[in-house]
């Protein structure tokens, strides 16, 4: 059973996943572009912020495994669902997300880093 400090623990790690995700995916993408003129200011500028995130994942990810719990997969239900297995010491609970809320929570996050 996940208690609210716990389920507050996932989802912080989830969203920051979700992060490292898609600023990986972005940097990629820019960095292969040939269209992008001032890609030479912006990989800095994303790869910052990749570390940045990347740091908070990680230590999010050691703070979850202190207390037993591990992100096993996200499963797409459709278009504006998933569901997210998490692993417990005692079972393995099925948290449901709405797809759009998820990465709202990923875009503020990211706006607020870039507003530092």
């Amino acid at each position: 059973m996940l208690n609210i400090d716990h389920r507050q623990l996932v989802h912080e790690y989830l969203v920051l996943d979700l992060a490292v995700q898609s600023l990986q995916t972005d940097y990629s993408k820019m960095e292969q572009s040939e269209q992008m003129k001032m890609k030479i200011v912006y990989l800095p500028i994303i790869d910052n912020i990749l570390k940045s995130v990347r740091n908070d994942y990680l230590n999010q990810k050691r703070l979850l495994a202190k207390e037993k719990i591990r992100v096993v997969k996200w499963v797409k239900i459709d278009e504006n669902f998933s569901d997210v297995i998490v692993a417990t010491a005692g079972e393995d609970i099925t948290i449901r997300y709405a797809n759009r809320a998820i990465k709202t929570h990923v875009e503020n996050m990211l706006l607020s880093l870039t507003s530092n």
